[in-house]
């Protein structure tokens, strides 16, 4: 428990060290983030620096690689898809900067980077690590449909990530609750690197919040937002966790799901079901602060968190 407590105070500190100059670096060279224009209570956010999430991408990694023992090269795999997915989402902050607009790559493009890098994990996860899920200690097992399965999982959490970063501290403090939650439970499950890079990657989380909470100096952007989900995506597949996502992960599910019901009601009645998608918007069109929504996202995490905890201490006998 002692390396997991260093491991998150070192991600912390890297954080706080890193952003303190990037933050200054990134204000002195514009690389600003342009706001929709539908989005017209963020107007006064407009010019706020983007790309923050290299902060925690690097504090994350540094940390895990300080304490990551034994087996290197699943760990090692994790990190570099951390990575693979952090360099998708800064070509896409770097265009729109570089063009001074909010749509960066195009959504094709995005896509087909994430589904290649799908793809090349889910068919090593299926040689490696095998072809089934747990579930609270129930073993589903998928066969050679766990391919798709996981292709579609990984593109459906890095959208899901990326569509709740909407407001200051909303995609991290979510997912450095996750993590945190994740971190124990495969820590009881004898995972020691996955806790260890969960760990991590939450104590630089934290770090970034310091940078990035209400109001922020600066945005994670895609860059951070991919990579996150890319970890989160990650994490689970070489845990075979993937179900438990969906659960501790709720906040998240819901940002894509309300995304998806409004556009799809849109098209067939050209109406609206929310005040605007994905659902936090709509709290916040709502008159809700986005501080006490942040809140809100970040509790029902935790309990769905601690609910998930309970769940595999009982199965694996901690209760």
């Amino acid at each position: 428990m002692l390396e997991f407590f260093l491991v998150f105070l070192v991600g912390l500190v890297l954080a706080i060290v890193v952003g303190v100059p990037v933050v200054k670096i990134s204000k002195k060279f514009h690389l600003q983030q342009t706001i929709l224009h539908y989005v017209d209570n963020h107007a006064g956010k407009s010019g706020t620096p983007t790309m923050g999430g290299v902060i925690f991408i690097f504090a994350g990694i540094v940390a895990s690689l300080i304490f990551i023992r034994g087996e290197f090269y699943l760990p090692v795999l994790i990190l570099l898809t951390i990575l693979g997915y952090g360099v998708l989402g800064f070509l896409d902050d770097f265009i729109k900067i570089k063009f001074h607009k909010n749509e960066g790559l195009k959504p094709y493009q995005k896509i087909i980077g994430q589904v290649s890098l799908a793809l090349i994990l889910a068919i090593f996860a299926y040689f490696n690590i095998g072809s089934s899920l747990n579930l609270f200690g129930v073993e589903i097992e998928l066969g050679l449909f766990i391919i798709p399965f996981i292709v579609f999982f990984y593109v459906a959490v890095t959208n899901a990530v990326n569509l709740t970063d909407g407001l200051d501290g909303l995609a991290g403090g979510v997912s450095m609750t996750y993590l945190i939650c994740f971190g124990v439970i495969v820590a009881i499950l004898g995972e020691f690197n996955y806790s260890i890079i969960s760990f991590a990657l939450a104590g630089s989380l934290l770090g970034f919040l310091a940078f990035n909470c209400y109001p922020a100096k600066i945005f994670m952007g895609d860059t951070g937002s991919l990579a996150i989900g890319g970890a989160i995506a990650s994490l689970a597949v070489f845990s075979r966790l993937e179900l438990i996502m969906a659960i501790i992960g709720i906040m998240f599910v819901l940002s894509a799901l309300s995304d998806v019901i409004q556009v799809l009601y849109f098209k067939k009645t050209h109406k609206r079901i929310f005040k605007m998608a994905p659902l936090h918007h709509h709290f916040e069109r709502s008159g809700v602060h986005e501080n006490r929504i942040v809140t809100v996202y970040i509790i029902i995490t935790l309990i769905c968190g601690l609910g998930s905890l309970i769940g595999y201490m009982f199965v694996t006998g901690v209760l």
